[in-house]
């Protein structure tokens, strides 16, 4: 197992990346879809525990256009304790559009498709603001995507026309949709109606997790509840290995 770095090279620049690389390099790849906080040695640290699960993990830098870590438009580490910098951090994340990184998962796949064995499909997961990336992703390269998560996703089902439960019906994948139980991000109103909508493919199973708030899993958010954040590992690897581990 190893790990570098690269460049995949877009229309709109060069994403920077984080590969992990299973000793067996035919092992299933997994697309980890950054937070709004953006790259960091605590997503890095996840990816490594897929890795370990029998996964090639490909970590992109979703916010490439305007920066790199450490480097971003907000200060990442100040953004808990700055409403200032918190509001730049939203503003960079409500300008990454569904469409920008719909276009960049082509690249990545490419990527994939010329350095890695991906006959088995690929599996994908969003924190926090790449929740609606993964659904739209899922959904766009269907033929790809076998395995697709979002943990207290944002924005998956909105009035705008780019919302992506409107193309959620072309997933062919398994697609696991998890919230917090309290989320100010994904308010009781707007979950009724995702579960409303997504509850009707089979396809799809939606899990709400009791007794937590957004950003559960990560260890170093105030909101990490350690029983839940290892559920929710325990969901992860279940999905990817019984959907991208096929014989």
């Amino acid at each position: 197992m190893h790990e570098k770095n690269i460049i995949i090279k877009t229309k709109d620049g060069n994403l920077d990346c984080k590969i992990f690389i299973n000793s067996n390099i035919n092992a299933p790849t997994v697309i980890f879809y950054m937070d709004a906080p953006g790259i960091r040695e605590e997503l890095r640290t996840m990816c490594r525990r897929i890795l370990k699960n029998g996964y090639n993990v490909l970590l992109p830098n979703l916010f490439y256009r305007v920066g790199t870590e450490g480097n971003y438009p907000f200060n990442q580490l100040l953004y808990k304790k700055s409403k200032e910098e918190k509001n730049k951090m939203i503003s960079t994340m409500n300008h990454t559009t569904n469409i920008m990184i719909i276009d960049d998962t082509k690249y990545i796949i490419d990527y994939i498709n010329n350095n890695f064995d991906n006959t088995k499909g690929i599996g994908i997961v969003g924190y926090c603001m790449s929740g609606r990336f993964v659904v739209s992703c899922g959904a766009l390269y269907a033929d790809k995507i076998t395995a697709i998560a979002s943990y207290y996703g944002v924005d998956i089902l909105t009035e705008k026309n780019d919302s992506p439960h409107l193309v959620a019906d072309k997933i062919r994948g398994k697609l696991y949709l998890a919230f917090a139980e309290k989320d100010k991000w994904v308010p009781k109103t707007t979950l009724s109606k995702i579960k409303k909508k997504f509850s009707k493919y089979k396809n799809c199973n939606i899990e709400i997790y009791p007794s937590t708030d957004h950003g559960f899993a990560f260890p170093e958010r105030n909101t990490y509840v350690k029983k839940a954040a290892e559920l929710h590992w325990e969901r992860l690897i279940h999905l990817f290995d019984t959907n991208l581990k096929k014989n």
